[in-house]
């Protein structure tokens, strides 16, 4: 099938940096003998970074005398998504005043920790019921954009002897798909002012596993409709924009993408993965609208321009699409009420010419210059 869209510039998936910048790790000399911990960002999102994480919630499960397997570790915790704060000495302790106290000198302890709390993720994090360990239990991705959270995980060992002055070092690792829709055009022939991006029918419901790092998708329910986002209208220039806004970049499940057939499929039954733009398309020598069409008497100022996608998502990845007009516009998003699919802008207009031979008109004659010329 011959696509004619939104010409997709670039794709980069890449693992986010380690986090250097960030405070230095501090040491302490322990005063008693309570549970600490120090942490560091494995990788940088948008939302969570050293600097910016000062809550921290820890499951504990006590194991053996050395480390062993989840097997040698008690399925009953020894404290469960306790609170843990941070402090001016870069230390994580417990909150409200509670103490978790370290066993015998050399006992392994197991910890399971996660950022945010179980309440701003909107799930639960439970134990397992068969082995040492837990798992986050029905998280939903939330419906706008300004409003989903940096998921972040740990798992780390520690016992009294190694651990009581220095503190458990927790390194922390992003669980979910970071994205940007940026945009651009070096078209001479179209303006294209934009308004907005839309990420449309992503899964949006799972579990995640602590001890695998895995989530599984409730693939159940319907995929999300679109993930919509505003910005400030820009007319598009040779240098990519970034569509999202005061909202921040997306935070969505790790998932493979199946696409939009947008001419098979225009209404999208299927639910394909698609990005759509806010748009308004008019031509730049004399500002005639192009899109929304008005010949159709579609009184918008800007509608959406859509694009098929497919590809993988992967945990702790950063995906920045850039999306470029010069060839293309795309086709009309598939919830368009005047109907999706449709090429936005055709190919460019062409005709094809056939220069007759002369053919004699017998009008050798001879005009008195005071008449009118009539063509018979």
């Amino acid at each position: 099938m011959k696509k004619t869209p939104l010409f997709l510039l670039a794709l980069s998936a890449v693992a986010l940096a380690s986090c250097s910048e960030d405070e230095p790790v501090s040491t302490r000399q322990a005063s008693n003998e309570a549970i600490s911990f120090r942490s560091a960002m494995g990788t940088r999102a948008t939302e969570t970074t050293n600097a910016n994480l000062d809550k921290i919630y820890v499951t504990a499960f006590a194991g053996l005398d050395s480390l062993g397997k989840s097997s040698d570790f008690k399925t009953t915790p020894y404290f469960e998504n306790a609170e843990f704060d941070k402090g001016s000495d870069s230390f994580f302790t417990a909150a409200l005043g509670k103490k978790y106290d370290w066993l015998a000198p050399k006992q392994i302890l197991k910890f399971y920790s996660y950022s945010p709390s179980q309440d701003e993720l909107g799930a639960d994090i439970l134990p397992n019921e068969d082995e040492a360990g837990v798992k986050l239990t029905g998280f939903t991705v939330a419906d706008q954009i300004a409003d989903q959270v940096d998921f972040v995980t740990a798992t780390a060992h520690g016992n009294r002897h190694d651990n009581e002055t220095s503190g458990v070092e927790l390194t922390f690792d992003h669980r979910l798909a970071q994205i940007e829709i940026r945009a651009k055009s070096e078209s001479d022939t179209y303006t294209y002012k934009v308004a907005g991006a839309r990420i449309g029918r992503a899964q949006y419901m799972g579990d995640f596993d602590f001890n695998t790092n895995t989530w599984t998708l409730d693939l159940w329910h319907d995929t999300n409709p679109g993930y919509d986002t505003s910005c400030d209208t820009t007319v598009l220039t040779a240098t990519p924009v970034s569509l999202m806004g005061s909202a921040g970049n997306a935070m969505l499940l790790p998932q493979t993408l199946t696409e939009w057939n947008a001419e098979g499929d225009p209404d999208n039954s299927a639910r394909g993965a698609y990005l759509s733009v806010l748009v308004r398309i008019t031509r730049t020598d004399n500002g005639y609208q192009i899109f929304p069409f008005t010949d159709k008497g579609d009184k918008r100022e800007f509608a959406w321009a859509s694009i098929p996608i497919s590809g993988t998502w992967e945990q702790g990845k950063k995906y920045i699409y850039t999306l470029d007009f010069t060839k293309g516009a795309g086709h009309t998003d598939p919830d368009d009420p005047h109907g999706g699919g449709e090429k936005i802008i055709g190919d460019p207009i062409k005709f094809t010419v056939q220069v007759n031979d002369w053919t004699d008109a017998n009008s050798d004659k001879t005009y008195d210059m005071n008449s009118t010329i009539k063509q018979d």
